[in-house]
């Protein structure tokens, strides 16, 4: 079968957004308001410091405005993998930040932990399945590495079966899969938008007043705190929170930090009995390979399976648009590999395809910082990896916000920003040129050219 004809009743909309618990949209903002803190974005980061900042004081009036609808943008768009990792993956914070890694670790893991209690005590049905991720070698060569993470990680507290071509294929079955490492606690499948929905609902349970179709257009100082504009009003605020992720910061001196990267997934239709059966899945873990470009998948809760990754889509002078969603050449290619990861799935259609704007920053983790003396701040540059660290980027500008010096704040990680990256044209050539090579060292058993060799010791990454 020509993978192709797989994607010809594939819907060019976020499957996850077309739930049909999905919410009314709110109002938007017309006209005037005040309050003591403004967070600008409707997605996770925004969500949770919402909701964050009325559990620590509940007499606060939180005010949040969103451009479109909640959980719109990324937020709804992802594969759904909530992991604790706050470095993008242990390797990353081994390299960057190797003697705060412990700690870090630790925090993650509260973090993690901080998101499930939240579930269950505003009742958030969001498909919420603690079971882990598994990482496969497809080649030789990733074996290697897979066994070098997890002698490296036991150190820092974290366990990592490590499992080898047949027990994987007993886990989930493909001819492609060599061995692995599976992480069973550090990661839970979710269904994203329902996440994002009912981070909304209990903001709103908690007194948040929630503006959708509210684009914030402008920041300014106005007396003690802060102005903006938006579409048809203005907010004043004694603080604000910016969340707004791949799209422009209203700050400009944090623009160059942060390039909107599109990424690309498939959603099937439901598997019947026989075909789960021959896959196996039976622990539903998530799923990611170990090339440079890589694919994610996962089993979602009526047993469809995501698949997404592999391109990373850099359009010149960084521009969000609607029409960069669908990308056809990529949903093929997809296809094409999807196949070839699970033969036995030949016949099995997709429902759905769709992209979306990953805020990408060069160090891969977020980065954090204050403007207006002390009393505006941000946390992005998440880098496909916000679902859970979301909650701890806010907890994290709450403190700045706040003025505090607290066991986040005084983290390198949180002090120190990543290097900017280069003005266009330099800024779309530097990162075709780091596509090429990470295709190149995939075909070449992972050796990575003068190039990668030289983005590395200068701190620059490129990551979906």
């Amino acid at each position: 079968m020509d993978p192709a004809s797989s994607l010809k009743d594939a819907r060019p909309t976020p499957f996850w957004l077309e739930d049909p618990g999905r919410p009314e949209p709110l109002a938007a903002l017309v006209g005037d308001t005040h309050c003591d803190l403004l967070v600008v974005g409707g997605g996770y980061a925004g969500l949770w410091t919402a909701l964050v900042a009325k559990e620590r004081d509940p007499s606060l009036d939180v005010v949040l405005v969103e451009g479109h609808e909640t959980g719109w943008a990324a937020s709804g768009r992802n594969g759904g993998f909530c992991a604790a990792s706050l470095t993008h993956g242990f390797g990353n914070g081994l390299q960057r930040w190797p003697g705060e890694l412990t700690q870090l670790e630790k925090l993650g893991a509260a973090n993690l932990q901080a998101i499930e209690d939240t579930l269950g005590r505003y009742g958030i049905d969001c498909d919420w399945e603690r079971t882990g991720e598994l990482d496969v070698a497809t080649e030789p060569y990733q074996l290697d590495w897979l066994h070098e993470v997890a002698e490296q990680v036991a150190p820092y507290g974290v366990g990592l079966t490590v499992l080898d071509a047949a027990r994987v294929r007993a886990q989930v079955d493909s001819p492609t899969f060599l061995g692995g490492v599976w992480d069973k606690d550090g990661v839970a499948m979710v269904h994203p938008a329902k996440l994002a929905w009912g981070l909304r609902q209990a903001c709103l349970g908690q007194g948040v007043r929630i503006f959708e179709h509210t684009r914030a257009t402008a920041l300014e100082e106005n007396g003690s705190g802060m102005a903006v504009r938006t579409s048809y009003g203005r907010v004043f605020a004694r603080r604000v929170a910016l969340a707004t992720n791949a799209f422009p910061s209203l700050l400009r001196r944090v623009r160059p930090y942060v390039v909107p990267v599109y990424d690309y997934a498939l959603m099937t239709e439901p598997l019947d009995d026989a075909r789960l059966a021959s896959i196996g899945w039976r622990n539903r873990q998530g799923l990611g390979d170990s090339a440079n470009q890589f694919h994610y998948f996962r089993l979602s809760a009526d047993n469809r399976i995501l698949w997404g990754g592999y391109d990373a889509v850099y359009h010149y002078r960084g521009r969000v648009r609607s029409e960069h969603d669908q990308r056809p050449e990529t949903f093929r290619r997809l296809a094409g590999h999807f196949f070839r990861t699970f033969p036995q799935l030949e016949g099995v259609r997709f429902t759905h395809a769709w992209g979306g704007a990953i805020d990408t920053c060069t160090r891969f983790a977020a980065f954090y910082g204050t403007a207006h003396r002390g009393r505006v701040a941000y946390a992005t540059g998440y880098t496909g990896l916000g679902v859970g660290a979301t909650r701890f980027g806010a907890e994290t500008v709450l403190d700045l916000l706040a003025g505090e010096r607290t066991e986040r704040t005084e983290l390198r990680m949180v002090r120190e920003r990543p290097l900017p990256f280069p003005p266009e044209p330099f800024r779309w050539a530097g990162i075709e040129l780091t596509k090429w090579s990470l295709d190149r060292a995939d075909r070449h058993a992972g050796r990575r050219n003068l190039w990668l060799k030289a983005m590395d010791r200068l701190g620059f990454g490129f990551d979906s």
